[in-house]
């Protein structure tokens, strides 16, 4: 990857790790699902006019010379914008993989409600402000708050469209502006899908520029770099076209936004992607249970299980765990041992413990139920830890079906599994596992020095545990 989009990971992953990353979606988000850009939604309303589309730049003003032909009426337009976006449409790939990641702020000028879809089917809430009303108003228990600040096909015709409505934006919509200025302040912004020919935007931009001067939070977008062949076979007017694009790069620097070049609108996706891992990488999934202890004992099992879990969260990590038989305690007063010495992040946010429900009411069984739970876990983690896994049944110790359950669950989520040899039980069988297909589950042969190093019963329990975070620390720094 480029050295500019590498500097994107790092500062928007580190902006997701402090809640300050936020979205502000264009029509480019929204096309690829099948709706129209601003040029085809406006074609034949354009031609209505007797104006060609393709021959106007500013599609705001033929939005307001049909209202004016039609003697200030916009039914034609209102009735435009239900039949285009109200369409059957699946959600997209960079629809779901934003949805999946930890943004709590959204911006978008379009009128469809794909973020508002694409965020419900990852199981969250929005709070979705339309109008200014909705901005008085705070829904609860609410994941992320989408801002439509150019209103939404449920209502067409407060819909931000014509020249006449931009003009009176301040009026009729200035708490928008006043919100979003105060986003752009204090988050990090990724715009996708969006052109920058927005007159209200520029005008938010400008305000802020102003009263920032050089002290402005970095923000970024994609833009697609022009490209003879495609594009412009003619080379006249792919150098010109070349030449405005460097310029409006240049300009958005103004604004302290970067522009990410890519050659095909398929790598935003692939970027998407990375910065997903990059932000699960961080979470850590500890599965453990114990109803024996073998030749460990007791002592050692627990002294074990609260040492990986403070040298887990001491190296900048979270955990996540669905509180174990036997150890999960200890996994847990060792985390919360080191996050109380650290002191500068709530426990809630390096923490997550998940005990199992132990009764069911309603048609799912008790298994069903915990596989449920075990999806819910696991689905955000980038690495899972397992050690020890047994339980008794009929009398007798057999390997923990859970636990395998739950290594099955992670390589699904593209987990990376590190099943800890010398614990025995199960995470002996899953380190026999990995050991003999090494390649097949982990895909940095480099790492599987350590890999052996943590079934190898010479080492003491501490060199075992340095092994396991040195896995865990190569492979944050391993997506590229």
């Amino acid at each position: 990857m480029s050295r500019d989009i590498e500097e994107f990971l790092r500062t928007y992953t580190r902006a997701l790790e402090e809640s300050t990353a936020a979205i502000f979606a264009g029509a480019g988000l929204s096309k690829p699902a099948g709706y129209v850009n601003w040029k085809e939604l406006l074609k034949d309303i354009a031609s209505e006019i007797g104006l060609d589309v393709d021959k106007e730049t500013d599609l705001v003003e033929v939005a307001q010379y049909h209202v004016n032909e039609n003697g200030g009426n916009r039914a034609r337009i209102n009735q435009t914008l239900i039949d285009e976006f109200t369409k059957e449409t699946d959600i997209t790939e960079n629809h779901r993989i934003l949805a999946r990641l930890p943004i709590k702020t959204y911006w978008t000028t379009n009128y469809d409600k794909l973020i508002e879809d694409s965020l419900k089917a990852a199981h969250k809430r929005s709070d979705n402000k339309i109008t200014q009303e909705n901005l008085a108003i705070t829904m609860p228990n609410s994941d992320a708050t989408i801002f439509k600040m150019h209103g939404d096909i449920s209502h067409p015709n407060d819909a931000v469209l014509t020249k006449d409505d931009y003009e009176s934006y301040n009026n009729k919509r200035s708490l928008f502006t006043t919100s979003l200025r105060g986003d752009l302040v204090s988050k990090t912004f990724l715009f996708i899908g969006f052109s920058f020919d927005d007159p209200n935007l520029e005008y938010i931009l400008s305000r802020i520029r102003v009263l920032l001067g050089e002290n402005q939070r970095p923000h970024y977008c994609f833009m697609k770099k022009v490209q003879m062949g495609k594009e412009y076979s003619n080379k006249e007017d792919f150098l010109y076209a070349e030449i405005k694009q460097r310029l409006k790069i240049n300009d958005l620097k103004r604004f302290n936004i970067k522009v990410l070049l890519v050659n095909e609108y398929n790598e935003i996706t692939e970027i998407l992607k990375v910065l997903e891992d990059r932000s699960k990488r961080k979470n850590i999934f500890i599965s453990g249970s114990a109803s024996d202890y073998g030749a460990w004992g007791e002592k050692r099992t627990f002294e074990f299980a609260s040492r990986l879990s403070k040298k887990v969260i001491n190296s900048d990590n979270n955990i996540v765990t669905g509180f174990g038989l036997g150890i999960g305690s200890c996994i847990l007063s060792g985390a919360l041992e080191e996050i109380y010495k650290i002191k500068n992040k709530r426990v809630e946010e390096r923490l997550i413990s998940r005990p199992f429900p132990q009764h069911t009411v309603g048609q799912n069984s008790i298994k069903e139920l915990w596989t449920i739970h075990r999806r819910d876990m696991i689905e955000n983690v980038g690495i899972s830890i397992f050690i020890f896994g047994n339980k008794f049944k009929n009398n007798v110790i057999v390997d923990a079906d859970g636990m395998e359950e739950e290594f099955a669950i992670s390589l699904e989520n593209k987990s990376i599994p590190i099943p800890v040899g010398v614990t025995g039980y199960t995470a002996k069988k899953l380190w026999d596992l990995i050991m003999n297909d090494f390649a097949n589950y982990v895909p940095y042969p480099e790492l599987e020095i350590d890999y052996k190093a943590i079934g190898n019963y010479q080492l003491s329990d501490e060199e075992v545990i340095d092994h396991v975070i040195n896995i865990i620390n190569k492979l944050k720094k391993k997506i590229v």
